[in-house]
C-alpha cells in the first residue's frame, strides 16, 4: 500500500499539471481570438465610419461652396461646367423619358444634341454611370423624395466614400493595424486638391470609377498574399474580378490604368516575386472582363486595340516558355532576358495586327500629342496644341511638391519607398543567385520584400510615379496610392525592422523598438496632423463662399424665352455643354475630345476667335447649321498666365498667322479679329450676322439666313 500511494502521487501530479496546461491553452487560445475580434470589429468600425465621415464632409463643402439648397434649379445647374454639364444632361433626359427603354434608345441614336450629327452618346461618352444613377433613382421610388440633381451627387458623394473606405482597407491589410487606415485617410483628406478632382467636376469619370478600381487594388493586395487561406482567397479574386469588370465600364481610359497594373504584375511575376498561377488568374480576369466590355459597349473597338489586350494576350501565349526561367543559372538568365524580349515584341505585334484589321477609329491627335509632348515632332495643329496647353498634362509643378512636403506625406513616403524598394532589389537578387522564397516571412526576418503584395505596390507607384512627373493629370492616380503606402509603412514593425537589420542594431532589442516606433511614429504624425489642419478644414466648412454667375442666368434664360425651338447654338465647347444641359436646345460642338469629329467642330466653331472673314465664319456656321453664334467676352479678351496657349493664340498658329521662330514674327492677316470687329456693327459684318442680345459677358448674334449686303 505504501508502494501504490508513493507511485500515484506523481501521477496525480503530472495528470494535475496536463490539465492545468490545457485549461490555460484554452484561456490563452480565446484571448488570442476575443483580440482578433476585437481588432477587426473595431478596424471594421473604424472604416466605415472614415468612409461615411468623408461622404458627409464632401455634401457640406459642396453645400457651402455653392449655397446649393439655396438656389434656383437654373442656378445648381450653372455651377456643373464643361463636360460636367452634358453628363447631367443626359442624365436629365433619362428621367424625363416615358421609360428607361425609349431613354436608353434615344441615347444610342441621339440626333438631337449634336446638329447634323447622330451618334451612341452612351458608348461615346460612357454614359453607364448616367444610366445605374437613373435606375436607381425611379427603381427606389425617390421622385417624391428627392431632387434628381441631389441624388446624383449624393452617389457621387457615396462613392468617394468608398474610395477612402478601400485604401483605408489595403494600408490596413499589408501594415496589420487598422492605424494606418487612419493615417491613410487623414492624408488624402488633408491633400484633397491633389487626391481628387471631385472639387474640380463631380460628373467626371474618373470620380465614378477610382472607387471601384480602389477596391480592386484592395482584393488584389489580400489575394497576393501568401500566408491567406482559401475562403479569403476566393473571396479576394471575386471581388478582383467584379471590380474590375465595373471599373472598365465607368471610364473610357480605365484600360490604360489597367495596362499600368498589368505591367507591374508582370515584372513581379517575371522575377519571382509572386505565385505564378495566381498573376495568371488575374490575366484571365483581365481577358474577361475585356470580352464581356466590348460586347455590353456596343461593340467597342477601342477595347480590342487597347495595349491591354495585346500584352495580356503574349503573356498568356509566352506562358510555356517561362518554365525554366526562375532558376538561378547563367542559362536562364539568358533566358530571362529573350523573354522580356519575346513578350515586348509579341505585345507590339498584336497590338499592330488588332488596329490593322479592326476597324476603328484612330485618335490621331493623341497620337500626335505624345510626339511633340516627347520633343519627338512640332506642329501648328490647333487641337494638339490645346491639348498640350492644358494644365493637366502639364509637368508638375513645385507648389504640387511642397503642398505634400507640408503635410509630411512626401518624405515619409520616399522613407518608406527607399526601403521598400532596396528590400525588394535585395529579394531579386537572391531569386537571381537562386535562393528560393519563404512561404512565410516572421518579423525577426527583416525581409519585408519578400512579402509579393509589397513588392506590387512598390512596383506599381514607381510606374505610375513616372508618369505623374510628365503629366501633372496622373497625380489623382498616384497620390490616393502615395497616401496609402506612407501610412502602411510608418505602421509596419516589418519595415522599422528591415532598417534595424541593415542598420545592424543591437543596443536595443530590435523587435521591441520596431513595435514601439509603428505606434509611436504615427501616433506623433496623426496628432501634428490634427493640430495643424484639423482647425483650416473646419473653417473651410464654416466659411460661406459665394459662386454666382448673372450673366450666365440671364443668358440661359434669355435662350429659354426667346430662341425658337428649333434654334442650333455656335459657340465654344463649355457653353456648348451648358447651354445643352439648362435649356436643352441643339448645339454644334461639344466639350468631348476622345473624337475626331467633334475635334474638327470645335477647331472650326473656335475659327469666331481668329482673324479670318465675315464670310469664311458664315460659311462655317451655316455649314453645321448654326442660327445663333454666342461670343464669349473672356476668351475675346482672354489674357492668359501661359504665353502662347491662349485660344486666339493657338488660332493664328493654325491658321499662320503669326510665324513663331527664334522670336515672334507677326504676319498679320488683312482682315480684324472676327469676335472684336463684329461688335463694331458695320459691314460687311452686319450682312451676315443680327446682334440679338448681349450683357457684360457674352454677345448673342443671329445668322442671317437671306444676306442684305449694306454699305
Amino acid at each position: 500500500g505504501t508502494f501504490q500511494n508513493s507511485s500515484a502521487l506523481p501521477l496525480r501530479k503530472k495528470k494535475k499539471e496536463m490539465i492545468m496546461l490545457k485549461y490555460s491553452f484554452k484561456y490563452s487560445f480565446a484571448d488570442v481570438l476575443f483580440q482578433r475580434f476585437a481588432k477587426l470589429f473595431f478596424g471594421c468600425v473604424a472604416t466605415v465610419t472614415s468612409g461615411m465621415m468623408y461622404a458627409v464632409y464632401l455634401s457640406t463643402h459642396h453645400e457651402r461652396k455653392f449655397w446649393f439648397s439655396s438656389r434656383q434649379e437654373l442656378e445648381r445647374e450653372i455651377t456643373l461646367q464643361g463636360d460636367s454639364a452634358i453628363y447631367y444632361s443626359f442624365y436629365k433626359e433619362l428621367l424625363k423619358a416615358p421609360s428607361f427603354e425609349r431613354g436608353v434608345y434615344e441615347l444610342t441614336h441621339n440626333n438631337k444634341t449634336v446638329s447634323l450629327k447622330t451618334m451612341n452618346t452612351v458608348q461615346q461618352m460612357t454614359l453607364y454611370p448616367e444610366l445605374i444613377a437613373s435606375v436607381l433613382y425611379q427603381a427606389s421610388g425617390s421622385e417624391e423624395v428627392i431632387e434628381p440633381v441631389y441624388f446624383y451627387i449624393g452617389i457621387v458623394f457615396g462613392l468617394q466614400g468608398i474610395y477612402v473606405a478601400a485604401l483605408f482597407v489595403t494600408s490596413w491589410i499589408m501594415s496589420g493595424t487598422w492605424l494606418a487606415g487612419m493615417l491613410t485617410v487623414a492624408w488624402f483628406i488633408i491633400n484633397r486638391t491633389d487626391t481628387t478632382r471631385i472639387d474640380y467636376s463631380i460628373p467626371l469619370r474618373e470620380n465614378w470609377a477610382l472607387p471601384y478600381f480602389a477596391c480592386q487594388v484592395a482584393a488584389l493586395t489580400g489575394y497576393l498574399k501568401n500566408n491567406i487561406n482559401s475562403s479569403a482567397e476566393r473571396f479576394c479574386y471575386l471581388l478582383v474580378s467584379a471590380s474590375t469588370y465595373t471599373f472598365m465600364m465607368m471610364w473610357e481610359y480605365s484600360h490604360y490604368l489597367l495596362f499600368v497594373q498589368a505591367v507591374s504584375l508582370f515584372l513581379l511575376d517575371s522575377l519571382a516575386l509572386v505565385k505564378t498561377d495566381k498573376v495568371h488568374e488575374v490575366y484571365k480576369i483581365y481577358l474577361f472582363s475585356l470580352f464581356l466590355g466590348y460586347l455590353l459597349q456596343f461593340e467597342n473597338p477601342a477595347l480590342l486595340v487597347s495595349p491591354l489586350l495585346s500584352l495580356v494576350a503574349a503573356l498568356m501565349m509566352s506562358k510555356c516558355l517561362q518554365m525554366n526561367v526562375k532558376n538561378g543559372t547563367f542559362i536562364s538568365r539568358m533566358l530571362k532576358i529573350m523573354y522580356f524580349y519575346w513578350v515586348f515584341m509579341v505585345t507590339v505585334t498584336l497590338n499592330f495586327l488588332m488596329k490593322t484589321f479592326v476597324p476603328h477609329k484612330e485618335n490621331e491627335h493623341v497620337l500626335k500629342f505624345l510626339e511633340v509632348k516627347f520633343g519627338l515632332n512640332t506642329t501648328k495643329n490647333f487641337s494638339v496644341n490645346w491639348l498640350l496647353c492644358q494644365d493637366s498634362l502639364q509637368t508638375p509643378t513645385q507648389d504640387f511638391f511642397l503642398r505634400l512636403t507640408q503635410s509630411s506625406l512626401l518624405p515619409f513616403y520616399i522613407l518608406v519607398l527607399i526601403i521598400c524598394l532596396s528590400s525588394v532589389t535585395q529579394v531579386i537578387f537572391r531569386r537571381i543567385s537562386g535562393e528560393p522564397l519563404k512561404e512565410t516571412v516572421t518579423l525577426d526576418d527583416g525581409r519585408i520584400g519578400e512579402r509579393p503584395e509589397i513588392a506590387y505596390h512598390v512596383i506599381n507607384t514607381v510606374l505610375l510615379g513616372s508618369l505623374a512627373m510628365m503629366m501633372e493629370g496622373v497625380k489623382y492616380l498616384w497620390t490616393p496610392y502615395v497616401c496609402m503606402l506612407a501610412a502602411f509603412g510608418v505602421c509596419s514593425p516589418e519595415l522599422w525592422m528591415t532598417l534595424f537589420k541593415w542598420l545592424r542594431l543591437r543596443a536595443v532589442h530590435p523587435i521591441l523598438l520596431a513595435l514601439i516606433l509603428s505606434m509611436a511614429v504615427p501616433t506623433i504624425i496623426g496628432f501634428s496632423l490634427w493640430k495643424e489642419f484639423f482647425p483650416r478644414i473646419m473653417t473651410e466648412l464654416s466659411e460661406l463662399q459665394e459662386f454666382y454667375d448673372p450673366d450666365t442666368v440671364e443668358l440661359m434664360t434669355w435662350i429659354k424665352r426667346q430662341a425658337p425651338v428649333a434654334a442650333v447654338f455656335a459657340g465654344s465647347p463649355q457653353l456648348m455643354g451648358m447651354i445643352k444641359l439648362c435649356t436643352g436646345w441643339m448645339v454644334t460642338s461639344l466639350p468631348s475630345y476622345n473624337d475626331d469629329d467633334l475635334l474638327r467642330r470645335n477647331e472650326n466653331i473656335y475659327q469666331i476667335y481668329s482673324k479670318r472673314s465675315a464670310e469664311d465664319i458664315y460659311k462655317i456656321l451655316t455649314s453645321y447649321k448654326a442660327t445663333y453664334l454666342i461670343v464669349e467676352d473672356s476668351i475675346c479678351n482672354e489674357v492668359g498666365p501661359v504665353k502662347g496657349c491662349r485660344v486666339k493664340d493657338l488660332l493664328d498658329i493654325a491658321n499662320g498667322h503669326v510665324v513663331c521662330d527664334e522670336g515672334d514674327s507677326y504676319a498679320y492677316s488683312k482682315y480684324g479679329r472676327f469676335c472684336h470687329e463684329i461688335k463694331m456693327n458695320y459691314s460687311p459684318y452686319v450682312n451676315y450676322f443680327t446682334r440679338v442680345y448681349w450683357n457684360r459677358s457674352y454677345f448673342v448674334y443671329k445668322i442671317n439666313t437671306v444676306i442684305s449686303f449694306q454699305s
